[in-house]
This record gives structure tokens, sequence and C-alpha cells, in this order.
């Protein structure tokens, strides 16, 4: 089964739990034992599995992301200055693929999947969700 959602940004960079909207696919598929990956359309977006109880933790990411890939000095920003976006998403990755049992997302007690949006604000963010498994 596959299946895609859009998500929009309102700043430059942020994370969207998008956790929610994974689970009710997944509990759409009827799927009891497989995988689920979550990928993203976009070469300035990233998906991540992250703690989302404390945003302290998003807000750090980001800033960790910031200092290990400034703003400005890529040659690339000479085209269209965003180069940093470009790097970060690649670091992260387009995609993570989670564990499905008894139909439900293995997911640990505090890990949430996020978007990554590193080149915002932007309007409809593709997610796209397949998932594989056995529905008995």
């Amino acid at each position: 089964m596959q299946e895609e959602f859009y998500v929009s940004t309102r700043k430059k960079q942020e994370l969207i739990d998008i956790t929610s909207h994974v689970n009710s696919i997944v509990k759409k598929s009827k799927v009891k034992e497989g995988l689920c990956s979550v990928f993203t359309a976009h070469a300035t977006a990233a998906i991540i599995i992250n703690e989302n109880y404390d945003p302290n933790i998003c807000i750090d990411l980001l800033s960790a992301l910031d200092k290990l890939v400034p703003q400005g000095v890529w040659l690339h920003d000479k085209i269209d200055g965003n180069a940093d976006s470009h790097i970060k998403s690649a670091i992260l990755g387009p995609s993570e693929t989670i564990p499905i049992k008894n139909g439900e997302l293995q997911l640990g007690r505090w890990q949430s999947i996020m978007m990554a949006e590193l080149d915002g604000p932007r309007n409809n963010r593709k997610i796209i969700i397949t998932i594989l498994g056995d529905k008995d």
C-alpha cells in the first residue's frame, strides 16, 4: 500500500511531528507485521526519528546543523542561496523505515517521526508512505 500526504511549513527551519499521520495510514493498511517507509520527495527536507517530548531537542538539533553547515559559504549559493539546506538534507536523509508489529509502529517510548523543513516556509511538502507486510 502506498499513500501520500502534504505538509505546509511556516519557518525557514523546523521539525514537524508527522507520527499521527503515519499511524493512521498504518491502521488503514491493516498490515499486522511488516515495514513502513516514510519518504519526502524534496531535496531540502528530510525525515528523521527523534524525541519530541522536550521541544528543546528539536531546537538543539537545528542549532547543531546550523553550526555544522553554515549558510552562505557554498558554491551552490551563487545560484539560489540555499546550499546549506541541501547539505543538511543529505546528512539527515529523505527517509526512515519503521517496523510494524501487531499492526503498530515499533517506535520507542520517546520516538516520533518528524519531517525536517530546511528551506521554508513551503507549501505542500509531499510525504510518501509505503507499507509492506502481512495482514494476517
